[in-house]
């Protein structure tokens, strides 16, 4: 029985392999942390108050270059009166021309920061004649358009408008004329893909009595938009990560697959489980983000979600059929995917919710940027209810997964204790197996620990701008980029470890002197794990 590499390589090439590793690992860290910036930046932006007189709707309104609008300065002062405020209403634009230039200098958007996601901010003057509820639907008129470098300063292109509402919460601690409430934030819009250079938003505030638009809002004076995208240096830094690893991956995997078809056997569920592994990791390390240079793709965005999830499953189902192969005890249980159904359904159904709470946000933004399913107390309900529930079942995830690895050393020390019995050269090789086999195990264990945590990071820190809550998680380029890596460098391992080997043990002398077992598996540890050896 040929074995696996793991168990006949010798220990100073396998110490030699696992410390290369250990240094790609840091490696990975300190790019993030040395050499990548913050994954994303977000610059706060005063709306400009335009006056449009003609009350034009296809009218594009912008604050800078040739054409600019009429300014109103303060409305404050300009209309005291409530009724005039009211009547005025419908003749001002808030508008906001982004990127805004920095140190006198003009900065446009490049399509390495990728994506964009805009919330607002309300700056609403208490009134007594008008006194606003805590809790208020505001109705908005929102318009996206865009211009590219070259174009002239007014040609502003339509991109995307919607008629949105929204749920304002504001409270005020002294209600005295010319205090400001404190308001929530509101999500605006998310774009998928940042292909155009410069981007105008037009935001109006209709006042209409029979229809009851903004019909209990107060006075708004000012308006704030915080806009987030990616950093460009930090997605030149993912995708170089990418560009290095896709190639490693591919290699590695042909490489092992090819040994698996020298040996006389078919292959094993363990290696059909390691392909769909390697698999689904060069999907995720395609840098497929690179044809956003040449191409507008708002769908990238939900489709690097996509991408992420493939993995994410793959991965978790892995881990449990990777613990469950050294469990089984019957022989004719064992090489069959469906003797764990009930472990691969539960990862299966937490990763089609996930998909399916995608969908219903970014999916319909692929239509309308502005839509937001943060934007109804149902819609906030249901998207927490999703985000809460990954987080539990990640975290039970782990501790079932701990509990089956648990199990597997525990079977493994009772099965230990046939080791006397066997020969010399029989009990030297399977004690080495094991101190291999746990190492490996352990670390295992500590990849899950840190993907579970990073999903779980991850989830609140996207969240934490659409829930509106005072959390500040500082996520760094060194958390990405480091658990980036160990997923690269975890799954070469695996496969490294697990491809056939062509040594021979014992020797031949030792096994004409022994009982020897039947292997059919991956390796003689699965085997061991199994049934006790007899000598």
């Amino acid at each position: 029985m040929p074995g696996v590499i793991l168990e006949n390589l010798s220990g100073r090439k396998l110490f030699v392999l696992v410390s290369i590793l250990l240094i790609g690992q840091f490696i990975c860290f300190l790019i993030g942390g040395l050499i990548a910036p913050t994954p994303s930046s977000a610059d706060t932006i005063l709306a400009t108050k335009c006056h449009d007189a003609g009350n034009n709707s296809d009218k594009w309104f912008y604050v800078r270059g040739k054409g600019k609008c009429n300014t109103i300065e303060d409305l404050k002062l300009k209309y005291s009166d409530t009724e005039t405020q009211k009547h005025m209403a419908n003749h001002i634009v808030f508008a906001f021309q982004i990127p805004t230039p920095r140190d006198n200098m003009v900065l446009d958007y490049s399509r390495w920061q990728q994506n964009l996601i805009g919330v607002l901010m309300f700056e609403v003057v208490y009134n007594p004649e008008a006194e606003m509820e805590p809790r208020t639907v505001i109705s908005m008129d929102a318009r996206l358009g865009y211009r590219n470098y070259g174009d002239a300063e007014d040609d502003w292109k339509y991109y995307a408008s919607s008629f949105e509402t929204r749920t304002l919460d504001c409270s005020i601690e002294v209600k005295k004329a010319g205090h400001h409430y404190n308001c929530s934030i509101v999500p605006l819009f998310e774009l998928g893909s940042l292909h155009h250079d410069y981007y105008v938003i037009n935001i109006r505030l209709p006042v209409d009595s029979d229809r009851k638009l903004n019909h209990g809002l107060g006075f708004v004076t000012d308006m704030w938009l915080v806009a987030i995208n990616q950093n460009g240096g930090y997605t030149k830094v993912w995708m170089s990560m990418k560009v290095t690893f896709f190639p490693i991956i591919v290699a590695i995997m042909i490489w092992s697959w090819n040994r698996i078809h020298q040996l006389s056997r078919s292959p094993v569920l363990l290696e059909y489980m390691l392909l769909f592994l390697g698999c689904a990791l060069t999907f995720l390390n395609m840098p497929l983000e690179l044809f956003t240079l040449l191409f507008d793709l708002p769908f990238m965005l939900l489709f690097g979600d996509i991408r992420q999830g493939i993995f994410y499953a793959a991965l978790l189902s892995f881990w449990l059929v990777f613990a469950g192969e050294h469990l089984m005890l019957q022989d004719e249980q064992k090489n069959h995917l469906r003797m764990y159904w009930k472990h691969l359904s539960g990862v299966a159904i937490g990763c089609i919710s996930l998909f399916i709470f995608d969908l219903c946000e970014r999916g319909i933004q692929l239509r309308n940027p502005f839509y937001s399913i943060w934007v109804t107390d149902l819609g906030t309900h249901l998207a927490l209810t999703f985000i809460i529930l990954a987080g539990i079942s990640a975290a039970l995830y782990f501790f079932f997964l701990s509990y089956m690895i648990w199990q597997v050393f525990t079977n493994i020390s009772v099965k230990r204790a046939t080791l006397p019995n066997m020969s010399n050269v029989r009990r030297l090789h399977y004690e080495g197996i094991i101190y291999r086999f746990k190492f490996l195990m352990l670390a295992t264990l500590l990849c899950a620990a840190m993907t579970v945590i990073g999903f779980i990071l991850d989830q609140i820190s996207e969240g934490r701008w659409k829930w509106d809550e005072d959390l500040y998680l500082e996520y760094t380029s060194a958390v990405h980029t480091g658990v980036y890596g160990m997923w690269n460098i975890y799954i070469f391992a695996l496969i490294v470890l697990y491809s056939p080997s062509h040594k021979q043990w014992p020797s031949e002398a030792d096994l004409a002197s022994t009982t020897e077992i039947e292997f059919n598996e991956i390796s003689s540890l699965t085997s061991f794990s199994r049934k006790a050896a007899l000598d």
